[in-house]
């Protein structure tokens, strides 16, 4: 498996049948469905934007496409140059290499670890990767100054940074390597206009380097900007 970006004819993403349900086991068991044949496909450089009203299982594909949840049923086949990945149907280590190798995940909230410091926050990946410290840094101090995240921030641990500064460090994090697939879940949704149209340069300037995105866009702004293709999904009425 390779985390280079995908420049092959073939589809970078490809959904085929996908299914969900939850048994809210609290309920009596009770099974609801939230995604039913739900299939796309999505090639290097384009951004498909998902919508639909709230409850509709937006989130849930998200999480199913990186595997946080997985599906009851289909594929989603992820290529990379050495063949295929089914992201619905692997085993958990092919699972954790995919996420950590070819997936961008950009979630509505940072997992912030305890005393870790903004810059190291955001470097890590580049880190894991074997870039050396010194890059990695600089790397991510570039990132944070693109998005307007103030300098006397980045020394210290976001949990106590307001909801947009901490938004702002989750989209370093998800951005700073590049990955032939990028999930983005609301990723303006904290942010004032200025800082909203920053985000819009990086998701475009990711399209243009190979990456496919597919995300939630609520601002239609944003999704005007940045998307190629809609799919929308509609609530389904539990069995």
């Amino acid at each position: 498996m390779s985390h280079a970006i995908h420049h092959a004819d073939a589809p970078v993403l490809e959904v085929l049948g996908l299914g969900k349900s939850y048994q809210l086991h609290l309920q009596g068991g009770v099974v609801i469905e939230v995604l039913r044949d739900i299939s796309l496909r999505l090639n290097a450089g384009q951004c498909m934007a998902i919508t639909g009203p709230s409850g509709a299982g937006k989130s849930t594909l998200l999480r199913c496409l990186v595997g946080n949840a997985r599906a009851d049923s289909g594929h989603i086949w992820l290529s990379t140059i050495n063949g295929r990945v089914d992201i619905a149907n692997a085993n958990e280590r092919t699972l954790l290499r995919a996420r950590r190798e070819l997936i961008g995940w950009v979630s509505q909230f940072l997992r912030a670890i305890p005393r870790v410091s903004t810059i190291d926050i955001v470097a890590e990946p580049l880190l894991a990767e074997g870039v050396p410290a010194e890059e990695a840094r600089h790397r991510a101090e570039v990132l944070l100054a693109r998005l307007n995240l103030p300098k006397r921030l980045w020394n210290l641990p976001p949990a106590t940074f307001s909801g947009g500064e901490q938004q702002r460090v989750n989209l370093a994090r998800g951005l700073i390597c590049p990955r032939p697939l990028l999930l983005l879940d609301e990723p303006t949704a904290s942010l004032d206009l200025e800082n909203r149209d920053r985000v819009i340069t990086l998701i475009q300037a990711a399209k243009v380097a190979g990456s496919a995105v597919i995300g939630i866009f609520h601002d239609p702004v944003v999704r005007d900007a940045v998307a190629d293709h809609c799919l929308k999904v509609s609530p389904l009425v539990s069995l």
